[in-house]
């Protein structure tokens, strides 16, 4: 049979393949590949689809990040409160930026930050919150806003998703090719919802400068190209139809019969399924039979941030972070894309079932 990928992102482009020849040649005969109409549209039609005053395209996710921290003058001798079960940039931006990352747990439900557990590591350093909408599930954003801090939305993995980008000064996005609005390559975006702040973030990507002439703040070279802007045009109008495909995909899952092997997210209307991940205490079992079985399987995060080498100076260790560290210990995203079909689905269902012995 043929092997099952744990994302087909070729599946999704390959119908739009003309359409991007055709976008890379216009941008080939302009000439402009750094910034221009091409990235200034992007933005224009972003910022439409997100429901905010400001989208800046910058260079990649990580960036987004940095500069976020940075236009809100966070820095050395501050505090973030943010979870240690995402991706190593959400803490390394705020170390980058000279501040200090301080994890909150995660809720077991939604695996994203428990309101209730960051109101107990504020401290008068800490200067912002950094929520993460981890695998495309919103986070709490009414209650994190409620606890009185600015808040700074990681949405990497969760553009799209219901009210994403609507209560953060600031929202990160990354568009690396496997993310739900993907690009051919890297590629990021800051949004703001103030003018001051969008100021600064456009003036720090490139290098504190508004016109290549006088430079008024310490910044770096962070730029989103004109090919990578008008791949993503391409691509955004066919971001909620890819979405909801996503939902349906999760929804399948359920219906085939996965819940009975494994425990399956809980679904919420604004969720987008980034990546589908469920939780099993036999976790390698269950992904040593997919892999039998040719089909695709990771996991995330297996050592959450808290307990990562380059992080041991902030005095974390194991037990500290008692869900985060369960969850990493017990997840297991399984195949999910844009388009991806129901026989696939069949497949990997029937796999998991087979590994812990539930009969078909």
């Amino acid at each position: 049979m043929k092997p099952i990928p744990l994302i087909d992102v070729k599946a999704q482009y390959a119908p739009l393949i003309p359409e991007l020849e055709a976008r890379f040649s216009a941008v080939l005969q302009s000439g402009r590949f750094i910034f221009g109409p091409e990235v200034e549209a992007f933005e224009q039609e972003a910022a439409a689809f997100l429901g905010v005053p400001h989208a800046i395209g910058v260079a990649n996710g990580t960036d987004a990040l940095v500069l976020a921290l940075e236009a809100l003058e966070i820095g050395r001798g501050d505090e973030v409160i943010c979870p240690a079960f995402t991706f190593y940039a959400t803490a390394e931006a705020i170390a980058r930026a000279g501040a200090t990352p301080v994890f909150a747990d995660i809720d077991p439900g939604t695996l994203n930050l428990d309101p209730e557990d960051v109101a107990t590591r504020i401290t008068p350093r800490t200067r912002a919150i950094m929520a993460v909408h981890l695998f495309g599930r919103p986070a709490p954003l009414a209650a994190l806003s409620a606890l009185g801090l600015p808040l700074i939305e990681d949405a990497a993995q969760a553009f799209g998703a219901e009210d994403v980008a609507t209560a953060g000064t600031c929202s990160t996005f990354s568009f690396f090719p496997t993310k739900n609005l993907f690009a051919l390559g890297d590629g990021g975006l800051v949004t703001c919802l103030d003018d001051a702040v969008a100021e600064r973030v456009r003036m720090l990507r490139f290098h504190g400068s508004r016109d290549k002439t006088t430079f008024e703040l310490v910044g770096t070279n962070s730029r989103l190209d004109a090919v990578q802007a008008a791949m993503l045009r391409v691509f955004l109008p066919h971001l909620t139809r890819w979405n909801s495909a996503r939902r349906e995909a999760a929804a399948r899952y359920a219906e085939l019969g996965l819940g009975e092997a494994v425990e399956l997210p809980v679904d919420e209307p604004g969720h987008v399924y980034h990546m589908y991940v469920v939780r099993s205490s036999r976790r390698s079992e269950v992904a040593s039979a997919l892999a039998e079985a040719g089909i695709a399987s990771a996991s995330y995060y297996i050592t959450p941030l808290h307990l990562q080498p380059a992080l041991a100076f902030l005095g974390y260790g194991p037990g500290s972070l008692p869900e985060t560290e369960r969850m990493a210990a017990e997840n297991l995203a399984l195949p999910m894309w844009g388009c991806i079909g129901a026989g696939v689905q069949e497949r990997v269902v029937e796999s998991v079932r087979a590994a812990v012995g539930v009969p078909a």
